[in-house]
């Protein structure tokens, strides 16, 4: 049985991939649950794509005692053969991938760990807000703007005053709850790590376990290429974007530090350089510090800089 998208389309198929009932169902859980209730000794998993507002859905279902499965919808492949495309071909397809147990999947934190990962974007996003900088009232008055020029920048001024002020509450309650993490002070014993930036990655990566090994955590993070090549030459790019993009912020943002705090950081990104572009070095020295930080919480020691960049 397959749950896909919102609204919801409701496909459930048995042994021989034969649809044994379907429906389409309106954003009520009550009645998602009430469809599903009758056969759910017989059901296997149920599959729900990964959207932006899957939060309630697969809580739901879990809470109801159903196994969910969260598909991961940039690693699956549509099939190409298909004539017609829809919500209701796409659930089928889900549920085919499912009954093959092929069907790509992400991880679904707990309930608790989500809200706090997205009280850190919600402080990340405030700080983007975040412009204009370096002004004050004083110094407007003093610029000889036109009147309505001055008012609109004194205007920013109370927003950003208001950001700041807000972004110092969220800054404040995640420390409250993360800084005390064995995990947040070994992460921040890298170079050019600090408190937001180990804040970000401990929340983003969730359970270490899930990633098996540090290479797959530095692809997670967008820290690694994603080349198709063919007898030696290249043949396309894969999807650049599957990954989780804040840990690929948090990671170059630290990387741009580590070479102001970290001699081996700077002769690493220098010699990348020279080889290739500042692009490519800062990326390069970002999949250093991913997969340092990999070891680091797998083996629960301090970054050691020897082993970095050995």
């Amino acid at each position: 049985m397959v749950i896909k998208g919102l609204p919801a389309d409701d496909s459930g198929v048995g042994e021989e991939d034969r649809v044994v009932d379907e429906k389409r169902l309106p954003n009520d859980l009550e009645k998602i649950l009430a469809f599903l209730q009758p056969c759910k000794a017989q059901l296997s998993g149920v599959a729900v794509e990964s959207t932006f507002n899957w939060y309630w859905l697969v809580d739901g279902l879990q809470a109801g005692g159903f196994n969910v499965h969260l598909a991961n919808p940039g690693a699956i492949k549509k099939y190409e053969g298909l004539k017609h495309s829809g919500d209701e071909s796409d659930a089928r397809y889900l549920a085919h991938l499912l009954r093959l147990n092929i069907l790509p999947t992400g991880t679904i934190l707990a309930p608790q760990h989500r809200a706090l990962r997205d009280l850190a974007r919600q402080r990340g996003a405030r700080l983007l807000s975040n412009q204009v900088k370096g002004l004050s009232a004083e110094r407007i008055e003093q610029m000889g703007l036109h009147e309505d020029v001055a008012f609109a920048l004194k205007a920013n001024l109370a927003v950003i005053d208001t950001l700041s002020e807000q972004i110092g509450l969220l800054e404040k309650r995640l420390q409250e709850k993360v800084g005390q993490r064995p995990e947040y002070k070994l992460l921040t014993s890298v170079p050019g790590i600090g408190q937001v930036l180990a804040t970000t990655i401990l929340l983003e990566t969730g359970p270490i376990e899930r990633f098996a090994a540090a290479g797959q955590f530095a692809s997670y993070a967008r820290c690694v290429n994603s080349v198709h090549t063919s007898n030696g030459k290249k043949k396309g790019a894969g999807n650049t974007r599957n990954g989780n993009k804040y840990l690929a912020w948090a990671f170059v943002e630290a990387a741009y530090f580590a070479m102001r705090y970290c001699a081996q950081a700077k002769r690493f990104y220098a010699r990348k350089k020279a080889k290739t572009n500042t692009a490519v070095a800062i990326k390069a020295l970002a999949h250093k510090l991913a997969r340092a930080c990999f070891h680091i919480l797998k083996e629960r020691k301090p970054f050691d800089v020897t082993r970095c960049f050995a």
